[in-house]
């Protein structure tokens, strides 16, 4: 990502060394350096664009999991923090940190929801879809 930061700066350097390189004083001159200014300022522009789709806006979407990783968070949980401590969550504060008990002794430690790095049991979303499907079988196996 580095090397295309540096190639893509260098590439902007040098379209803005070249429009100031032809300073000629025809009419002419003037309105093709015009039409140049706007391509150059187009080349600008899908620069930065290019680099909001590169860089921030994964960032941004990055930032909008982890939180609703966070808000997720219920007791009873297995989960990993960034340090790579695993264990269980036994409380949950107010005050965004939980308890997490780890360990064959039962130690319980104190973290902060951002320390939060992977939720390590397995959620089942309800699906009313599903649940309908399940109550018709059970009922034609009760008719049977």
């Amino acid at each position: 990502m580095k090397k295309l930061t540096v190639a893509l700066l260098g590439i902007m350097t040098a379209l803005g060394l070249s429009s100031c390189m032809g300073t000629s004083q025809n009419t002419a001159t003037q309105q093709s350096s015009t039409g140049g200014m706007i391509g150059m300022i187009a080349v600008y522009a899908v620069i930065l664009i290019g680099m909001y789709l590169l860089f921030i806006r994964p960032s941004s979407k990055k930032k909008k999991e982890e939180e609703a990783l966070r808000q997720s968070l219920e007791i009873g949980d297995e989960i990993i923090t960034i340090g790579g401590i695993t264990g269980r969550v036994v409380s949950i504060k107010d005050d965004d940190s939980f308890i997490l008990e780890t360990g064959p002794d039962r130690t319980r430690m104190l973290f902060q929801k951002w320390a939060l790095s992977t939720i390590v049991t397995e959620k089942t979303i309800a699906d009313p879809k599903a649940d309908k499907k399940k109550e018709k079988e059970k009922k034609k196996a009760e008719e049977k």
